[in-house]
């Protein structure tokens, strides 16, 4: 008896310490698995944020600008016109396409109800031409400044009168030794124009140009 109990004795300690030892183990393991784990979502937050700003799913700041409506362009065509023109040595006529660019798109009611005056005033313009004074670009862009302008008026802006400058813009520049050759020291100043973004018509386009 006394040898069984002894023997036991000594068999105890060898299984204490077996089970001690797999509970360190199962500790260990468990602690890097949980170290893993945290660094596999840390590594995930920063993978998300960077998803969600791709497919837009936050605001950016970019996001936050408003586009302006006035900024928008807004046209208004108008029926082309046909029309002889002043030329006495033979007979010329010009038919043209013009839209109107202006500043408000609610002034597109306003164009209309005042359609009638607005087309005589470009009729009258354009009979006053020849066809020399249309032919080239420097008398296009002349013919669609007083398009602007008078419309413009029509409208109830409030303009003055520029003839004679259209006139001087018109006249073949002075010859060396004539006045006005040295820039018009002491000479009148040339009134400034009202400028295109002042004017219920911001611009006027060509649709078709066609002098014959």
């Amino acid at each position: 008896m006394s040898n069984a109990a002894a023997a036991a004795a000594e068999a105890a300690p060898p299984a204490k310490s077996k089970k001690m030892l797999l509970i360190i183990v199962a500790a260990v393991v468990l602690v890097a698995v949980l170290g893993v784990g945290a660094m596999l979502m840390l590594k995930k937050k920063p993978a998300e944020s960077e998803d969600e700003e791709a497919d837009g799913s936050k605001p950016a700041k970019a996001a936050a600008v408003k586009v302006d409506p006035k900024a928008v362009p807004t046209f208004v065509p108008l029926d082309p016109f046909v029309v002889n023109l002043a030329d006495k040595e033979a007979e010329r006529y010009a038919q043209v396409g013009i839209t109107l660019e202006i500043t408000d798109a609610k002034l597109g009611d306003q164009i209309k109800a005042l359609m009638p005056a607005i087309r005589h005033t470009v009729l009258m313009l354009l009979a006053e031409k020849t066809a020399a004074q249309l032919i080239d670009r420097g008398g296009k862009e002349m013919f669609a400044r007083q398009v602007q302008r008078e419309s413009s008026r029509v409208l109830g802006a409030e303009i003055e009168d520029d003839a004679q400058e259209e006139q001087e813009a018109e006249a073949p520049p002075p010859k060396k030794g004539e006045k006005g050759d040295k820039g018009d020291k002491g000479g009148k100043k040339k009134k400034k124009k009202a400028a295109p973004a002042e004017l219920p018509v911001r611009a006027v386009h060509f649709s078709s140009f066609i002098v014959q």
